[in-house]
């Protein structure tokens, strides 16, 4: 095949594998989705490509082409830090940093003719993204915080009803935050570890109980 096909289809498919990974980011309403996945995997193939015309094309035998492409992977590192966003002590878009990390790889793969390699770890990122998110669920759901919003009116002595019923239910506080709403309520913000993964409806009622508690729900 004349090299000039080669870049071609070297392109197409960094095109196709971005897009087959991007359109899993795009599904879950992700930071960086389809086009920013198949921009990253374009832009890394043709980096490699680029070395390989450069050393065909300049006969510069002693240039190492991995060199710019080297470059890509530590570069990418900015790109991935604006995905990032920290919630509290919370942080998020830490895989879509990482699916673009990879997605990187797999476009320098193909830019460098790797075919089977490139083929073979998209399949296998993107297997990671959709089939293992709901294990990694069931296994952090014990052990992430949540965000529990209690909207009450102005009434003396409520933060201690609540955070003795919350101690009692075994519910760890994390942090305890107040505001008003727009409405002048008080909203009272708890950043808690809830056992189980979830709030026990009679713990739920029993807050509701409280004297001028008026609703409670997760952020």
């Amino acid at each position: 095949m004349p090299f000039e096909l080669e870049i071609l289809a070297r392109l197409l498919l960094a095109v196709l594998l971005g897009g087959f990974i991007g359109y899993e980011r795009e599904h879950t309403n992700r930071p960086a989705g389809f086009r920013t996945h198949i921009l990253v995997c374009a832009g890394a193939a043709l980096v490699m490509v680029t070395s390989e015309y450069l050393v065909r094309r300049y006969s510069i035998s002693a240039v190492d082409p991995a060199r710019l492409g080297a470059q890509v992977i530590s570069g990418i590192g900015f790109l991935g830090a604006g995905t990032i966003i920290r919630d509290g002590i919370n942080v998020r878009g830490l895989t879509t940093a990482a699916s673009l990390w990879a997605v990187s790889c797999v476009g320098l793969a193909a830019g460098s003719g790797f075919y089977l390699g490139a083929v073979a770890a998209t399949i296998l990122i993107f297997i990671t993204l959709i089939t293992l998110k709901k294990a990694e669920r069931r296994f952090s759901r014990r052990s992430r915080y949540r965000t529990l919003i209690i909207e009450s009116g102005n009434i003396s002595g409520q933060i201690g009803l609540v955070t003795n019923l919350l101690e009692k239910s075994n519910i760890e506080i994390r942090n305890i935050q107040l505001y008003k709403s727009k409405d002048n309520a008080r909203m009272i913000k708890l950043l808690v570890k809830l056992p189980g993964g979830a709030l026990d409806p009679q713990t739920l009622n029993e807050l509701q109980a409280i004297e001028g508690v008026r609703e409670v729900y997760e952020e």
